[in-house]
């Protein structure tokens, strides 16, 4: 079950009070499989962000620890083997494990903190670009969506926690779906270009 509680913001553009969404409860699906709370916000963040099923998610990582126990003998590899619930990501997960996993879903790494740089970004609406994003901000990652934290919790710590960088969603490559004039019409429309207004039924 999804809960969907909201925090709001008021942003004033153009003199005008606007209501700005900042979060939303959401456990990303885990109460249809599990019950009580638990260290899952890698788990959570990608199901939430990718659209899979939780479970799905909760297994593809599973195995992925299991997995890089087995080929590899590093400092994470020893840390995984230590733990008292194995191979299980509810207790968290190493970015040596996940990130290429979050790659494979369609998302690119935008890093916005490096070393001696300081804080640039802000888990904060105005700071994040639009659409679906996963932010990894100090031991934790949570799905945003359009500014959006969707999360168990409000861990934006009023707006003031740093991002080291987020996994945003790209877009969808449309070139395959387009066949015809009117396709492409479609899709420039779709992206908010003006050509595709002047052209409008002036193509045979």
């Amino acid at each position: 079950m999804l809960y969907y509680i909201c925090n709001v913001e008021r942003e004033v553009t153009n003199m005008t009070p606007k209501i700005v969404k900042t979060f939303n409860h959401n456990d990303g699906g885990r109460e249809k499989y599990f019950k009580g709370t638990t260290g899952d916000c890698v788990t959570r963040a990608i199901a939430i962000a990718s659209g899979l099923d939780y479970k799905k998610v909760y297994d593809d990582l599973f195995a992925l620890n299991k997995e890089y126990v087995k080929t590899s003998n590093d400092k994470v590899a020893k840390a995984i083997r230590k733990r008292a619930n194995g191979y299980s990501p509810r207790d968290g997960m190493f970015k040596d494990v996940y990130h290429k996993y979050i790659l494979g879903l369609g998302f690119k790494w935008i890093p916005t903190m490096t070393i001696g740089s300081g804080c640039k970004v802000h888990l904060h609406h105005s700071e994040l670009p639009k659409g679906t994003l996963i932010a990894r901000v100090s031991r934790h990652l949570c799905a945003v969506i359009d500014g959006c934290i969707n999360d168990t919790y409000d861990c934006s710590r009023g707006g003031k926690r740093c991002v080291y960088g987020y996994y945003l969603k790209e877009p969808k490559d449309v070139s395959d779906s387009i066949k015809t004039y009117e396709d492409l019409l479609k899709a420039w429309a779709g992206v908010g270009c003006p050509v595709a207004k002047n052209l409008k039924g002036k193509l045979a």
